[in-house]
C-alpha cells in the first residue's frame, strides 16, 4: 500500500502519533476541520483534544506504550482499525496512581480520511474497565 492509501494514514499515525508521540506527523496527518465524535462529554472534539488523550493521559501514565493493529478494513474514505495500546502503568492514570502492572486497551476506531488526513473519528474503547481493575488492585 502507497503512503496515501487511508490505511496506511492510519497505520502511521498509530505508529508515529500514539506510540511515538510525534507532533510533527500529528499535525501533518490532521486536518484543520478535524471532529472527534468519541470524545467524552464536555471534552474538546478538535485535534488539540485528541493530541491531549495521548500526551497529557495516555503516555504520561503507560510505560513502555506500543500499538498494535489487529484488523483494518477500508470502506469508501472510512477506515475500521481494531487495535490494543499496551504498556505498564507507570504514572497516574485518571486519578488512578501507578501500580506497576501492564494494561492493554483494547480499541475499535473508525477514521474518515480525506485528502490523506483524518477527518472525524469514532470509537469506542476498553479504558473504564482497565481503570476499574486498577483501581481494585
Amino acid at each position: 500500500m502507497n503512503s496515501n492509501d487511508p490505511k496506511s494514514i492510519v497505520r502511521r499515525f498509530n505508529k508515529e502519533v500514539i506510540e511515538g508521540g510525534d507532533r510533527a506527523a500529528f499535525e501533518a496527518l490532521m486536518a484543520t476541520d478535524f471532529i472527534n465524535h468519541a470524545a467524552p462529554p464536555g471534552a474538546p472534539t478538535g485535534a488539540e483534544g485528541m493530541w491531549n488523550t495521548f500526551e497529557a493521559v495516555l503516555r504520561p501514565a503507560i510505560g513502555g506504550l506500543t500499538v498494535e493493529i489487529h484488523d483494518q478494513m477500508l470502506e469508501g474514505d472510512k477506515v475500521t482499525t481494531r487495535k490494543t495500546i499496551s504498556g505498564t502503568h507507570t504514572g497516574p492514570l485518571l486519578g488512578i496512581p501507578a501500580t506497576g502492572r501492564p494494561v492493554r486497551i483494547e480499541v475499535i476506531d473508525i477514521v474518515r480520511v480525506t485528502d490523506g488526513r483524518y477527518v472525524e473519528h469514532w470509537g469506542i474503547n476498553t479504558l473504564p474497565s482497565l481503570l476499574q481493575a486498577l483501581a481494585a488492585r
